[in-house]
């Protein structure tokens, strides 16, 4: 092959491979704005797009995929390695996965192909783990006292705090919070689309309004006296909203103040609410729509946690096993009657 002719084949081979970024760049797009539409979280949108992105730098024509390379692709995220030399997590697979089937339901719903090749491939199976960070109600109440009650952020602190071990929410939900969610004559906290773009209403404990009460009516018209337009319940320093990562080191800095030798974080406290109701007898549906699980599977993990023995409850709380054995029925076999054999049919 001449020169000329390897320059004009590099040029149709980078015409080619910038035609497909550009075709997956639109794909990707109009994937966007379809979960967009459907209500999903920003953090799921990007975590769809971000590995539905990686998996098209290994194809060629989208049209072109099939079942076999898929299955292809997804035996090679068990092999892979990182850097650390450590596999993929199960669930980091399982997101991958489900991504790309999300992503090639919605072309073949747009008509933009025929087939669906990702159809019969089942998402891998996560078996749900214990939680690891739960603490004991010793433990919580060392770190509730770590913040300075005679500042404003200790104060602030303290009351961050009590809602996450009052109410179970979760650390994008207590950050997304307004001034007018908390509902202290009621003792009841609105929680806006939380996960899943769902809403629900989650108990406030006395302890948690006493806080909040202190913090709204002293703490917080202080810190936002130069932003008084300002709705977010919780703001920092400066009269602005507070963010996630902040209230993370917030959390690990009393945790380390208090010696606690765990991985504290909020999830830790949302695991901790969770084990203790269940402990102490709490209903699990109930304990289900305050954590805002869409599916009863995931609460169910903290009857395990909680060291629940489900047969004893069983015991206890069904009505028939109340009952004395003398006052129920008893078999009687002796009187029953014997089987009749059938008489032979004459030819």
């Amino acid at each position: 092959m001449g020169r000329k002719e390897g320059i004009v084949n590099a040029k149709e081979d980078r015409s080619i491979c910038c035609e497909r970024q550009a075709q997956a760049t639109g794909l990707l797009f109009r994937f966007k704005e379809h979960l967009n539409a459907l209500g999903r979280s920003t953090a799921t949108v990007s975590a769809y797009l971000l590995h539905v992105r990686e998996y098209l730098q290994t194809q060629g024509d989208v049209k072109a995929v099939t079942k076999s390379s898929i299955e292809t692709y997804i035996a090679g995220l068990y092999d892979y390695r990182t850097k650390d030399q450590k596999p993929y997590r199960p669930a980091t697979i399982n997101l991958k996965v489900r991504s790309i089937k999300r992503f090639f339901e919605y072309l073949e719903a747009a008509n933009l192909i025929l087939i669906n090749p990702a159809e019969f491939i089942p998402e891998p199976k996560l078996c749900l783990s214990l939680p690891r960070s739960i603490l004991t109600s010793g433990e919580v109440s060392i770190i509730l006292d770590q913040p300075n009650l005679g500042t404003l952020m200790g104060i602030r602190d303290r009351a961050i705090l009590e809602v996450f071990y009052s109410t179970g929410i979760r650390l994008e939900e207590l950050c997304s919070l307004s001034i007018c969610d908390a509902d202290l004559q009621g003792g009841m906290l609105r929680v806006n689309k939380g996960k899943g773009k769902k809403d629900r209403v989650v108990p406030l404990g006395k302890h948690a309004v006493r806080f909040l009460r202190e913090y709204v009516s002293k703490v917080r018209p202080r810190l936002t006296k130069k932003n008084r337009a300002e709705r977010r319940l919780f703001v920092n320093r400066h009269g602005t909203p507070v963010s996630g990562q902040v209230v993370s080191l917030m959390i690990r800095n009393h945790a380390r103040a208090a010696d606690i030798k765990k991985r504290v974080s909020a999830h830790a406290f949302r695991h901790t609410f969770a084990t203790e109701l269940v402990k102490s007898g709490a209903d699990i549906v109930a304990v289900q729509r305050m954590l805002g699980h869409s599916d009863l599977k995931t609460t169910e993990i903290y009857l395990k946690s909680a060291g629940v023995d489900v047969k004893s409850a069983h015991k206890k709380s069904h009505p028939r096993e109340k009952e004395r054995e003398e006052n129920s029925a008893k078999p009687e076999i002796e009187r029953m009657r014997p089987r009749r054999e059938s008489k032979p049919i004459k030819d």
